[in-house]
């Protein structure tokens, strides 16, 4: 027998929030180094192309929503996925695209945002 499944608006919002964690550019080219393993800042910016600045911002972003966690280890932190079903995630993220790329590539309805405003509205 097939389960039906229940959505409450308050379990999708939830989901809408934690899918606006990888719905930028930014931060998702940093879960994807991370997927790899933990990382210095450095070693993220070095990665990524992405600025020193961006990179940290970032990082706090994703901490903030527990995407990401850190480690000190001396003068260095590292920065790693905080579940391992966040790089699972991505990598059915990476299946999926497979077979939609060409409609997701000429989809003209999603807007982009490159901000992380969570802080500021006291949100994800």
């Amino acid at each position: 027998m097939t389960q039906v499944r229940t959505h409450t608006p308050n379990a999708t919002a939830m989901k809408a929030k934690l899918f606006r964690g990888f719905s930028d550019m930014s931060r998702l080219l940093i879960l994807e180094a991370l997927r790899d393993g933990p990382l210095t800042v450095g070693t993220i910016v070095e990665r990524t192309g992405l600025s020193r600045t961006n990179v940290s911002n970032h990082l706090r972003c994703l901490s903030d929503c527990d995407l990401v966690t850190s480690t000190s280890q001396g003068r260095y932190t590292f920065y790693q996925l905080s579940d391992p079903r966040v790089a699972t995630f991505l990598g059915l993220a990476d299946e999926l695209l497979a077979d939609v790329a060409r409609g997701v590539y000429e989809c003209t309805r999603y807007a982009v945002d490159e901000t992380c405003t969570h802080a500021e509205e006291g949100e994800l």
